[in-house]
């Protein structure tokens, strides 16, 4: 058998009407959309196609949208797009202490180019703090760059108020969308954000295709330099198959969002509450209320979390912390949040996905448990 997937947040799979959408680009309709042949302006209408099902899903204008490689090249656009776009009044850029690498590794290469960059804290459930936020603003910030959810322990952050703060003082604000987009509503104007940057894989579609929404008015220094792709705005050949693949995959999204987020939330909740049935010095981290739906961070007191991997041969899941050598690392997300090493060190992170049976979690259960006791 195989093994019982729950690691949604990593990757999802292709669903089966986003293959069959992406499938005639791979064989019969091949050609280039700049083309204007009819080859070509077969694919040309599937792109802004896909343009369209990609901006129903964020709610907003389809000229807004450009199709990127995934969510790291669109966090890449946005940031340094807006930082070398802004430089000349100011160049200072806020980010959160919890950030994907995606956004933190842009960040520390900025500062080898002369900015500057504030990192704020999160409390124990990894919520930013708004004060902090406020406390680090000044009249050289010109971007604020702040994740939407935390693709570890689940934790929606305020991007309401941030986008406020930020507007009324005329800064950018950029979220990666990454792990809300398909799970949460993530309309760009109810968040009011300049900038959010969409990963293909996080909702069903393939790995290498991604989308980043820029507010109209918004400028950006190129990224991708070249020919006059995407309204001139990322140079390169579309990537047709995945750009279809990621349109169907946002209509599907936005049809089933409610649906999909209900079950993906009852999956959770089972699993959380069987493990702890089955299991004593259990840590849920990540805020209670404040969460997304599918995901379920959760430490094993003395336990070590690749050891406990290992054991859990039939449940795929991800570990928050991982043995080097005599060293060990535990994942800035988690020392963030001050969780205690002996907790920390023993965290495994589940994520549920639309396709996850109650069987699947029960089973879940029984195999982690198992191996918990095991090591106990």
């Amino acid at each position: 058998m195989k093994p019982i997937y729950l690691d949604y947040n990593a990757t999802t799979p292709i669903d089966p009407d986003v293959y069959e959408a992406m499938r005639p680009f791979l064989t019969d309709h091949f050609g280039n959309p700049s083309s204007s042949h009819a080859y070509g302006v077969e694919a040309r209408k599937a792109v802004e196609k896909a343009r369209g099902q990609a901006a129903d899903l964020l709610d907003c204008d389809p000229i807004e949208i450009i199709f990127t490689s995934g969510g790291t090249e669109s966090n890449n656009h946005a940031i340094k797009g807006a930082a070398f776009a802004r430089r000349k009044d100011g160049r200072h850029i806020i980010t959160s202490a919890v950030e994907h690498p995606a956004v933190t590794e842009v960040c520390r290469h900025l500062e080898t180019l002369g900015f500057r960059v504030s990192t704020v804290p999160v409390d124990g459930t990894g919520l930013i703090s708004l004060k902090a936020l406020e406390n680090a603003l000044t009249t050289e910030t010109i971007l604020i760059t702040v994740m939407h959810a935390n693709n570890e322990v689940g934790t929606i952050q305020p991007i309401e108020e941030i986008v406020q703060m930020a507007g009324n003082r005329g800064i950018l604000f950029h979220t990666d969308a990454a792990q809300t987009a398909g799970k949460i509503p993530a309309s760009v104007k109810e968040l009011g954000v300049d900038l959010l940057s969409v990963a293909g894989h996080k909702v069903y579609a393939p790995k290498g295709i991604g989308a980043l929404y820029i507010r109209s008015g918004v400028s950006l220094e190129k990224f991708m330099h070249g020919a006059g792709h995407e309204s001139n705005r990322r140079a390169g050949t579309e990537n047709v198959a995945g750009i279809a693949a990621l349109g169907k995959a946002c209509e599907l999204a936005k049809r089933n969002l409610g649906g999909n987020a209900l079950h993906m939330q009852r999956m959770r909740d089972r699993l959380r509450d069987g493990l702890k049935e089955k299991i004593g010095g259990l840590r849920l981290n990540g805020h209670p209320e404040k969460c997304l739906p599918n995901t379920l961070s959760v430490s094993f007191k003395d336990v070590d979390a690749a050891i406990l991997l290992y054991e859990m041969k039939g449940v795929a899941a991800s570990a928050g912390a991982a043995c080097h050598g005599a060293s060990l690392e535990i994942s800035s997300v988690l020392k963030a949040m001050d969780v205690p090493v002996e907790y920390a060190r023993g965290t495994i992170r589940f994520s549920t996905g639309k396709s996850t049976a109650p069987g699947e979690i029960d089973r879940a259960v029984e195999i982690t448990a198992e191996a918990v006791k095991k090591l106990r």
